[in-house]
């Protein structure tokens, strides 16, 4: 059987790559593929409990950094690598990137220790491909002011999701073959088609 492929959606909060998600998973399955979409931190009961947590209650960068890894150790062991196993194709809403790019980039937490529980929590599991809505973070800003309560990191400012920004760009740059830059900026109709070009151009649903 053909392992399945592992698909990551990452962007600072209010790129809009959540939006596309479940439009990929449709494209795919219309194209006899099995598609499971999932969600980071999240995913499993465990894992959304922690989520919970992570989004709503004070701590330091190395707590939150903590928990997210906890939680993406029990979705990785429950739920993506078991699917991949089986030949499912799996769009996951943040993965690692988010992890160097928020708690490293954004709350300044020591890259290092970030290698390292990616190292201890994913045993070499990386993204096959990952898109990147890439967005000046006032824009994001602005669609994240219209669109929904904030939870305490879409309340950061926009010196934050800077930093954010800076290491998803060098993370990208750094890795172009696993990366597709999405211009997020574009209307909806244009980002898809992105999406689309980027899944042919990684024989996503062949």
């Amino acid at each position: 059987m053909t392992r399945g492929q592992f698909i990551t959606f990452e962007g600072i909060d209010g790129a809009g790559k959540s939006s596309h998600i479940e439009a990929l998973a449709d494209w795919l399955r219309q194209r006899g593929r099995p598609v499971l979409v999932s969600r980071e931190p999240g995913g499993t009961a465990l894992a959304e409990r922690l989520r919970e947590l992570v989004l709503h209650e004070p701590m330091d960068a190395l707590i939150e950094a903590l928990l997210v890894f906890a939680a993406r150790r029990d979705h990785l062991q429950r739920l993506v690598e078991p699917a991949l196993a089986a030949g499912t194709t799996v769009l996951c809403d943040r993965f690692t990137d988010a992890s160097f790019a928020y708690q490293g980039g954004g709350r300044g937490l020591d890259t290092a220790v970030l290698a390292q529980l990616e190292a201890w929590v994913q045993r070499g599991r990386q993204p096959d491909l990952t898109l990147w809505f890439e967005l000046a973070p006032a824009l994001a800003a602005q669609r994240r002011a219209a669109a929904r309560t904030p939870d305490r990191f879409e309340r950061q400012d926009e010196a934050f999701f800077g930093r954010v920004h800076a290491i998803y760009a060098q993370r990208c740059a750094a890795e172009p073959q696993r990366f597709a830059r999405i211009d997020a900026a574009q209307p909806r109709d244009a980002v898809w088609a992105q999406v689309v070009a980027a899944a042919v151009a990684h024989k996503l649903g062949v």
